[in-house]
Parts: C-alpha cells; structure tokens; sequence
C-alpha cells in the first residue's frame, strides 16, 4: 500500500508539471493576446491552437485525463491531510494547507470554465471564433462571475507556483534550506506574474470589441 500511496503521488506529482502546468501557461499566453493584440488576435491565436494536427487527441490524452486524475487523487489527499498550522506557524505549514485549498477551489474552477467554453464549442452552441464574445456576454459583463473569475485564476496560478515549490524538493531537485528558500521566491514571482497576466487577459475581454460576435464584427467592416 506505502509503495502504491508512493508510485500514485509520484504520478500526481509529474502530472502537475508535465502537462498541466505547461497548458496553464499556454492557456494565459493564448488569453494574454487579448490584452496584448486585441480581438483579431486573440481570433488568430485560439484558431491556430485548434487547427493542431490531432488536437482532440492532445486535448483527451494531454489535458483533460491528467487533470481527472491529479484533480481526483488531489482531492484525496487534500481531504486525507492534517493540517497543523494552529500548532505550528511555520510560513511552510500555511503553504501546504492553502496547496490544498486552492487545488480544490482550481478544480471547481477549471470545470466550470470548461462548461461555459470548451463543452459550448464541442456542443456546437457557439465557434472557436466566437469565444472571445462570449467571454464578453456571459462571464466578464457579469460582476458575479466575473469576481468568481479572479478567485479562480488567482488560486490556480497560487496551486501552480507553490506546486512546483513543492515538485522540485520532492523530486530531490531542490536540496537544503538555502535551495529551497530562493525557490520559494522564485515561485512566489511566478505567482504574481502569472496572477497579473491572467487578470490582464480578462479584463481585456471588457473591451466593447469583445461584445460583437466575428460575423457581426465582418457586417460592421462591410458596412
């Protein structure tokens, strides 16, 4: 069973890193270009991304399984661990109960971002190209949502920076104190910046180009 608990958290672990952590930078680049190229070139970027050769295969096999297993596992654990920061006040202590909290609050998060984007273009209801005007209608132009949004974004760039605090002295990477305290203000940097760029991104979908769909948007150019 402890070499079974091993192997499993290992996995987990890897998982975390290698894809996810890798698709959540890819995800706040390809949303970033709102910010940074507006409308067309948040367009330009999501069609390129689907237009990958076998990208349903890449999305089944690189995203969504790893993210059921390390969300489903990390639910385990989270629910599994003892908490300890009454009895000691150590910073590392505060860091491990809120890897755990914010992996669960990521995980809600994740899938309801899901339901309101990728599932609505899988189910036909709305095109790749259309993301950004329904990022704008239904999500953004909400206050709700959209301060349910930056809760979100923060805990998972949080669970992502702090994750990989904790990938690199598991895997033996990060050895001693002096190692392990330059990486925590690496990854605590990576944090803020990864916070910054997400929140960035959105608010660049408050833009009233955003509220136009891509063919009313070609009308108005015709026109």
């Amino acid at each position: 069973m402890k070499l079974n608990s091993f192997y499993s958290r290992k996995l987990h672990s890897l998982l975390g890193v290698i894809p996810l952590g890798l698709f959540l930078v890819e995800h706040m680049l390809t949303n970033y270009e709102a910010f940074s190229a507006g409308k067309e070139g948040f367009i330009e970027q999501v069609l390129w991304l689907n237009g990958l050769p076998l990208v349903l295969f890449l999305e089944i096999f690189g995203i969504w399984l790893p993210l059921l297993y390390h969300g489903v596992y990390g639910l385990y654990i989270a629910f599994q661990a003892k908490h300890n920061v009454n009895n000691y006040g150590y910073i590392r202590n505060h860091m491990f109960m809120w890897q755990r909290i914010t992996g669960v609050i990521t995980l809600i998060f994740v899938v309801w971002h899901f339901s309101q984007t990728r599932l609505q273009v899988a189910l036909g209801n709305i095109g790749h190209e259309d993301l950004g005007s329904h990022m704008y209608h239904e999500i953004v132009s909400n206050p709700l949502y959209f301060g349910l949004y930056i809760v979100g974004i923060i805990s998972a760039s949080f669970h992502f920076s702090n994750g990989m605090w904790s990938f690199l002295v598991s895997w033996g990477i990060t050895v001693g104190p002096r190692a392990q305290r330059v990486s925590s203000y690496i990854w605590m940097g990576v944090f803020v910046i990864l916070s910054v760029l997400f929140i960035l991104a959105l608010t660049a979908f408050t833009d009233e180009s955003f509220a136009l769909s891509t063919l009313e948007s070609i009308q108005i150019q015709i026109g």
